[in-house]
């Protein structure tokens, strides 16, 4: 019995062991299994379909055998089969912020690009797929990825798809997570028509479809209230318009995240959303949304609320609820709040971020923001608040034991006083923007203790005094921008010593000096963007310069430098987008060649650069050029024929150099917007070509030797025209009618040419001259090739007899001269409908008739000179009611009569009348005017009585004093009664004079 025991138990130990080495040999081979080859060899076929410039697939080899280990595969342990796709580009950061090209270019290396194979169906056990963030080139979104019927993520987020959405997707069954979100980009526009599929997916929980067309898509509300386990839905910028769907309940229980932002709705808001419970983050910013809105106290387990640019939160009530709930994020920029609704937020001691940008909080900001002690981002900008210090607004912070401030924005307001030395002690602040206030004083010592600070935005200030050079401690600053402020002093070293992290500089338009006690220092920083205009730099070029290979933008315009710009300068800036050197005083050949392919504006107008333009035009390869001032230089020679290296050019400025020659042919194959090469030696005719620039809207030729006639092209294709001025040249025959198909022309200048016959009477046609059409806010188009806040032209007019130059004003000037040439006729009275004319000169020529008596209709006039014609009859008395004359001048002509009497004529020299046959003021001598006024005595002709009656001279004093103050005294209290009172007078007095102009006409006629 004992025997057979022990037996027993042997053979159970026995028993026990080999059990343990079957699962210790299972486990084993579980760890060290491999996919298999079928699945191996589909994921080599995949990647042979995609361009991998980052080599994130270098791993993917066939000598590997285990495709478990490759980058981004993972595979189930116990079948070996793959399971998960994880390969997103950027690392799956498809927004994040890029600070230069270069950066963003290495960015881009990590973008998968191609196409995704149909081998990826051999993945049979397929769970997780993500290529978001990849580039892959506008194809659809494959049908065959609706066959993988175990996937329960899929990420094809930002990934460059176009088209429709398959419905195939919606075999996807066990999918929990879905994202097919892309950027709404020309190039990358995906849709839907049907949403209906999207129900088959009952245990989705996350949807993402940012930036999909959804504008046909009429049942989405239907499809998504379908859908009871989605606890994140993502419709931002979806082209969606009705938010009032009818649902009988909304069975969306689980749901947390709703993002409609950016959807024009321009509605009321629904119902539905307030029912949505369990929200704990609603985005519908700039939805458009007005009205009263359902109540938010259902939603109590709201934390993020963004509500930026609608129009229904201008309500105490709105206020009065939110102040009792859990919000930790509130966005209610843009939303027309004044500033006594704020005093309702002091209760939200939670909140960490607040963004109150773009309303209408110009009386107070409340001190019940000193409560926000977990506030880590405010945004007060664009609200115009007044009358209010920057320590004032700054103290309600420091009433916290520990701020934790970490984003401040207050810029374009007007907070006046200093920036207090007590700023340093916001510890944790890494976004400081003060731009555009009126700050004033010196810019703290203490700004150099923020440590953790990143960005630093205090341009277009006051601030007077030196620039700290404790700026140079704040190692972690990124961006840096003091420009347009009353800077002064030397700038060294020490103030750039620590700035390891600085990409973006911006100190222009300050008085400072830049003195380096090591010339061939080299900074610790590689920037994107320099600005330094107005600085002083010369008269030798900064050597620094040459250190920062990765520069994108270089401003050194009227810097004072002097000496030759070196050889290989431009060319070492591989990234370089946008170069202004002008307003120097830089000389020597225009030698540089091998302009970067990135470069897109470049400016070295107002120097000494001399010689041909064939190297910088010529010698370098297809360029990227938008912008190309070459102005107020010493160029010289012809203008080559190599445009068609220049492809993208819409600017192009060679005015005041030496220039000779044709306007080449290959201009016309351009896209040009602007053409000024006035102030040259440019000869021959416009040739025909040039009539395809149909994007024309300047073209200054004034000041060469042009010859022939107005070719009728400018009016019939070139219809785009704002500015036309071809003055002195040669040009003859007749103005063509044709120009008159230029709508919307605003400066013509056809002055100091050969031309002849009449002026077209068709001029009537220019809308915008005319009032038909308005040009307020209507810039140039190019000015919006690069956004600046500067002028980047500046036009030449003459007005007045002299050249003036218009810059930020030049949408509002209004031109037509036609001076100095041989026209006949009469003056059309067609013209005189141009009433937004700001200035007209028909001077010099031969034209005859009478002025139009319509003219006091051009009450726009600043400018207006008739002289050197054949006029005549008398001056018409509309002219009185030019009130805005500045500038008159009718001189030699044949006119006659008496000067309008008005607030303006009377103001002129003698000069603007002579050679005329006028009378009156301001002429001293009278040429006949006696008659006139004997007239005018005659008409008030009275008895004379030699004695004095006392009585009635008593009782005319009496009569005055009284009447002086019965009337007068009025008039000196009521400013209205002023007014009308002497515009009453204005009339009388042109009446009476209208009555006895023609009684003397009457009486002297016959």
């Amino acid at each position: 019995m004992s025997s057979r025991s022990s037996y027993s138990c042997f053979s159970c130990f026995h028993l026990f062991l080999l059990v343990v080495l079957a699962l210790f040999c299972l486990c084993s081979s579980n760890q060290n299994s491999h996919c298999n080859d079928v699945e191996r060899q589909a994921l080599l076929r995949f990647k042979h379909g995609l361009t991998d410039e980052s080599q994130q697939l270098a791993s993917w080899v066939a000598e590997n055998k285990d495709c478990c280990t490759w980058a981004g595969i993972a595979c189930d342990n116990s079948t070996g089969h793959v399971h998960r796709i994880h390969l997103p580009g950027f690392d799956g950061h498809c927004n994040i912020v890029y600070h230069s090209i270069k950066e963003y270019g290495e960015a881009l290396k990590q973008k998968l690009k191609g196409d995704i194979s149909r081998s990826l169906l051999d993945l049979k056990q397929l769970k997780h797929l993500d290529l978001s963030c990849n580039d892959f080139g506008g194809i659809q979104v494959p049908k065959f990825i609706g066959s993988f019927q175990n996937l329960r993520y899929l990420n094809l987020s930002r990934s460059n798809f176009s088209g429709t959405i398959p419905p195939q997707l919606g075999n996807l069954s066990e999918l929990h997570i879905l994202s097919l979100g892309s950027f709404h980009h020309p190039s990358e526009t995906t849709s839907m028509v049907n949403m209906k599929w999207l129900s088959s997916l009952g245990m989705l929980h996350h949807l993402d479809m940012s930036g999909v067309d959804l504008s046909k898509a009429t049942d989405w509300l239907q499809v998504i209230n379908t859908l009871p386990s989605l606890v994140q839905l993502y419709l931002s910028v979806c082209e969606l318009s009705n938010l009032h769907m009818y649902v009988p309940s909304v069975n969306l229980t689980s749901l947390s995240v709703l993002d409609l932002s950016q959807n024009y709705f321009d509605s009321a808001v629904s119902q539905w959303i307030f029912s949505v419970t369990s929200l704990v983050s609603l985005d519908l910013t700039e939805c458009r949304l007005h009205g009263p809105i359902p109540s938010f106290r259902n939603l109590t387990s709201l934390e993020l609320l963004h509500v930026a640019e609608n129009d229904f939160m201008n309500s105490s009530s709105i206020f009065q609820e939110l102040s009792s709930s859990n919000l930790i994020s509130l966005d209610i920029g843009s939303c027309g709040i004044s500033s006594s609704l704020l005093d309702s937020l002091q209760n939200l001691t939670n909140l960490i971020s607040l963004d109150l940008s773009g309303n209408q909080l110009t009386k107070r900001i409340p001190k019940s923001l000193g409560n926000f002690c977990n506030l880590r981002e405010i945004d007060l900008s664009y609200n115009n608040i007044g009358n209010i210090s920057l320590t004032y607004f700054l103290e309600s912070f420091f009433e916290c034991k520990s701020s934790a401030l970490e984003s401040l924005s207050l810029s374009e307001n007007y907070i006046t006083g200093i920036i207090p030395h007590s700023i340093g002690n916001l510890s944790f602040l890494r976004t400081l923007d003060l731009t555009d206030n009126q700050i004033s004083g010196p810019i703290p010592y203490s700004i150099g203790q923020l440590s953790s600070l990143e960005e630093l935005y205090i341009g277009s200030n006051r601030l007077d005094g030196i620039l700290p050079d404790s700026l140079g401690q704040l190692s972690k600053l990124t961006y840096l921008d003091f420009s347009h402020n009353l800077l002064t002093g030397v700038v060294t070293e020490a103030h750039f010593i620590k700035l390891v992290s600085l990409k973006y500089l911006d100190g222009s338009a300050n008085k400072l000096i830049l003195m380096l006690h090591v010339a061939n220092w080299i900074p610790p920083f590689q920037l994107g963007t320099l600005s330094l205009r107005n600085w002083v730099l010369g008269p030798q070029f900064p050597l620094l310069l040459q250190s920062q290979k990765d520069l994108e933008i270089l401003d050194i315009s009227n810097t004072g430098i002097s000496s030759p710009m070196p050889e290989s300068f431009v060319t070492s800036f591989s990234y370089l987008l946008f170069l202004n050197m002008s307003n120097n005083h830089i000389r020597g050949p225009l030698t540089f060649s091998g302009i970067p392919a990135t470069l897109e504006f470049i400016d070295i107008s107002s120097n000494g650069f001399w010689g041909s333009l064939h190297p910088l035009l010529c010698s370098s390869g297809v360029t990227s050029m938008l912008f190309l001032n070459l102005g107020n230089n010493n160029l010289s020679g012809d203008i080559p024929e190599c445009w068609e290296k220049w492809p993208m050019l819409e600017f192009l400025n060679l005015e005041n150099n030496s220039l000779s020659g044709e306007i080449p042919r290959t201009l016309g194959s351009l896209r040009l917007q602007y053409i000024n090469m006035r102030g040259n030696k440019i000869s021959g005719r416009l040739h025909s070509s040039l009539m395809n620039l149909t994007e024309l809207d300047v073209l200054e030729l004034g000041r060469n030797e042009l010859t022939g006639s107005i070719p009728t092209w400018i009016g019939t294709k070139v219809t785009r025209l704002r500015i036309l001025n071809l003055r002195s040249n040669r040009f003859d025959g007749n103005i063509p009618n044709e120009l008159c198909h230029i709508r919307h022309i605003q400066i013509l200048d056809l002055a100091h040419n050969n031309l002849s016959g009449n002026i077209p009477i068709c001029f009537n046609n220019f809308s915008i001259l005319s009032g038909i059409e308005s040009n307020l806010g209507d810039d140039f188009a190019y000015v919006s090739i690069v956004a600046r806040e500067r002028p980047i032209a500046g036009e030449s007019l003459v007005t007045n007899g002299r050249e003036d130059t218009y810059c930020s004003i030049l949408p509002l000037v209004m031109l037509i001269d036609l001076s100095s040439n041989n026209l006949t006729g009469y003056i059309p009275i067609e013209l005189m409908s141009l009433l937004e004319l700001t200035s007209l000169n028909l001077s010099r020529n031969q034209l005859s008739g009478s002025i139009p008596e319509k003219i006091g209709n051009m009450k726009e006039l600043i400018s207006l000179d008739l002289s050197v014609n054949r006029l005549s009859g008398e001056l018409p008395m509309s002219l009185s009611s030019l009130h805005f004359l500045s500038s008159f001048n009718v001189s030699f002509n044949n006119l006659t009569g008496i000067i309008p009497t008005g607030t303006q004529l009377q103001s002129f020299t003698e000069s603007s009348f002579f050679g005329n046959k006028l009378c009156g003021a301001p002429l001293t001598k009278t040429n006949g005017c006696e008659l006139v006024k004997a007239a005018s005595h005659t008409i008030g002709e009275k008895k004379e009585d030699d004695g004095a009656d006392w009585g009635l001279i008593v009782s005319m004093v009496v009569g005055f004093v009284c009447g002086f103050w019965m009337i007068m005294g009025p008039l000196i209290v009521r400013r209205s009664w002023r007014i009308a009172y002497f515009g009453f007078l204005s009339k009388l007095r042109y009446m009476v004079y209208d009555v006895i102009h023609k009684y003397c006409c009457h009486m002297f006629s016959c």
